[in-house]
């Protein structure tokens, strides 16, 4: 367990609910222990990390093992006061060294494999996605050097049970669970707590004089606008799932320009009029994206294969090879129409701008031109 992560803790109607950390934190710990271990040629027993979002971590090591070039170990599950279906379990590491100076990153017993495309990953490569693959390869190359190479296979003999409870099946990972975490560090919230903390950051960004905001879903968003976009982060709030509840707080404190920033996944549902985002309210992605290809005039084949697709991210390639890209423009439009329609009765209403993007960082579509929009928001 970590000191750091039982120290933090969220209040909610004068109860500390305790945070914790994801899969992928998980993974790059044991990854650095057993790279640790083999070139030490020793057991350790406990492992610190920094996460992605600078968190410090101080682990324990479980069932570990070395050999002559190679060791494994495993590092449990805790997500805090946050219980999901990876709750409790050992996610685990076996740190090969080998020639050549490339670090190869593979997932094995109870790592799901991608069976389909859209979620950022190739079909084929092992469920262990792009934020925990680039700790896992820093920490691992921080201990080996840079002229040694390894193989680093992340494993969970319960993956396969496990990931029977969760979504993995419907978005194509198929045989065991993913490793993922973006920020590193699950923070647990009751709702209406987790939206005041969020709308507290609005009126913070208001009272030091910002009239315009940027609203992301998430760590992805804002990375993206700091990095493609080259826009400051002190402007950038995250709105989680509560897109309608952080439209009406921008509302309400009387932003004048409001620049929502997202993957298509996310965003997409606004269009529809979906303003809570999470999959357990709504999800009409496919059929928003499929409606918006009608009315451009695409033919029914289109519509058909787009409608099979697992995620908007898969299609995305079905839509490019047709030419119907511009139906991003027209979903942003929609979004911005949306977004005006629910706020019509309000007194104050402020401008509002949409940039959508792929998993690839590529911006897809937008209501204006994007360097006009950015021009506005710089």
């Amino acid at each position: 367990m970590t000191e750091s992560v039982l120290q933090e803790v969220v209040w909610h109607r004068g109860k500390a609910y305790r945070k914790g950390y994801t899969t992928g934190s998980c993974a790059t710990a044991a990854a650095k222990v057993a790279a640790l271990m083999v070139m030490r040629q020793q057991l350790i027993h406990q492992v610190s990390i920094v996460t992605p979002s600078g968190v410090p971590l101080h682990l324990s090591v479980e069932d570990a093992s070395v050999l002559a070039s190679q060791a494994v170990a495993a590092i449990r599950k805790d997500g805090g006061d946050d219980v999901d279906a990876t709750h409790g379990m050992l996610i685990y590491a076996r740190v090969t060294l080998g020639t050549g100076t490339s670090i190869d990153i593979v997932g094995g017993e109870g790592v799901g494999t991608v069976t389909r495309k859209g979620i950022g990953l190739p079909v084929g490569a092992a469920a262990i996605n792009k934020t925990p693959r680039h700790t896992i390869e820093q920490e691992v190359r921080e201990v080996i050097g840079p002229n040694q190479g390894a193989i680093v296979e992340i494993f969970a003999p319960e993956g396969i049970e496990r990931a029977k409870k969760t979504y993995n099946a419907r978005l194509g990972i198929e045989n065991g669970i993913s490793i993922i975490g973006t920020s590193g560090i699950v923070t647990p919230m009751s709702e209406e707590s987790w939206k005041r903390s969020l709308a507290i950051e609005l009126e913070q960004k208001k009272a030091q004089g910002h009239d315009s905001i940027i609203l992301v879903p998430g760590n992805h968003g804002e990375r993206f606008v700091r990095q493609q976009l080259n826009i400051e982060h002190d402007i950038v709030v995250t709105m989680s799932n509560f897109v309608g509840y952080m439209l009406q707080e921008a509302n309400r404190l009387e932003f004048q320009h409001v620049l929502l920033v997202g993957h298509i996944g996310k965003l997409i549902k606004i269009a529809a009029g979906v303003f809570h985002t999470h999959s357990h309210i709504a999800d009409a992605r496919l059929e928003t994206l499929v409606t918006h290809l009608a009315l451009l005039g695409a033919p029914n084949t289109l519509l058909q294969q787009v409608y099979a697709c697992l995620t908007t991210e898969e299609a995305l390639e079905l839509i490019e090879q047709q030419g119907y890209q511009a139906v991003y423009t027209a979903l942003a439009h929609r979004i911005c129409t949306r977004i005006h329609d629910m706020l019509k009765y309000a007194s104050h209403q402020f401008r509002c701008d949409v940039v959508l993007f792929s998993y690839d960082n590529d911006v897809l579509g937008s209501n204006r031109p994007v360097e006009e929009i950015v021009r506005d928001y710089q």
